[in-house]
């Protein structure tokens, strides 16, 4: 039997992201969720090394790159709009979970399990501070792309860097692993390769 599921999932790098926003570089779902499991690998890396966690840092990973899969089907919907009330946010959740059983469904039967561990919240309460992070790694990622666009002269991410700032900073006070990456590693962003290096 054939399978469509990766075929559908490396159409990725079609999926433009803040369509509401005009980009000095666009930035597409591949790109971010790419970002989004280095991070979150990152993240957990931390939780294990600094604080004494037993966090699969591959699993976190793995969630990370497939976080936004869903988009794949519905497209990436603005925060804004998203967000408005909570309506239009739980009716866009029952379509993102509609359109992840959608691609789990192009899978062969006897991988489907492997790859739903990755699109559903586990049950422990490890797998849900993982997905806490992945989360996190998500805002983190946001974070970024508004600093690349101030760093680049577009002020049209002001707002939404200020709002993710003020997102990471909730989280920093309760995930201590997202408020050292955002000490340790956040600085150096919007760095020329020259400094970096």
């Amino acid at each position: 039997m054939q399978s469509t599921f990766f075929a559908i999932v490396s159409r990725m790098k079609y999926i433009e992201r803040w369509a509401l926003m005009r980009s000095a570089r666009p930035e597409n779902l591949s790109e971010h969720s790419l970002e989004v499991a280095m991070i979150a690998h990152a993240l957990a890396t931390i939780g294990n090394v600094r604080y004494g966690r037993q966090l699969d840092a591959s699993e976190a990973a793995l969630i990370g790159l497939y976080h936004d899969a869903s988009e794949i089907i519905t497209g990436d919907m603005p925060t804004p709009v998203k967000y408005h009330d909570s309506r239009i946010r739980d009716a866009y959740k029952e379509v993102e979970r509609e359109a992840e059983q959608t691609l789990l469904a192009q899978l062969p039967d006897d991988l489907r399990p492997t790859y739903e561990t990755l699109f559903s919240d586990g049950v422990s309460e490890q797998d849900a501070y993982l997905r806490k992070l992945v989360k996190a790694a998500d805002k983190i990622s946001a974070l970024i792309k508004c600093i690349d666009e101030a760093q680049a002269g577009n002020a049209e991410f002001r707002t939404a860097e200020a709002m993710t700032r003020a997102r990471i900073d909730e989280l920093s006070e309760q995930l201590p692993e997202v408020a050292d990456f955002v000490n340790d590693f956040l600085p150096p962003y919007g760095s020329t390769l020259d400094e970096l290096l």
